[in-house]
């Protein structure tokens, strides 16, 4: 089991940008944001011992790569064009 690697919002910001997605500081703010639920868009929780933002980059990356996934199982067959 790969050891966890935790990154905070601007390491964050440069895993994704690695795999070409290119968010400003403002995007990834609001994706770590709660809303009006207590929900946040992406899994980041406070860090216990410096209470910043953090989250687990495998988790970040295996987000993206399964909506990545669900759109391309979603997405009709050319044959059916």
């Amino acid at each position: 089991m790969p050891k966890p690697c935790y990154l905070d919002l601007e390491q964050a910001r440069s895993a994704l940008l690695e795999i070409g997605i290119n968010l400003n500081k403002r995007q990834m703010q609001r994706a770590a944001e709660m809303d009006g639920h207590g929900r946040r868009k992406l899994p980041f929780f406070i860090d216990p011992i410096d209470k910043k933002l953090k989250i687990e980059r495998n988790t970040l990356l295996e987000i993206y790569f399964n909506r990545q996934i669900a759109a391309e199982n979603s997405a009709l067959a050319p044959e059916f064009y």
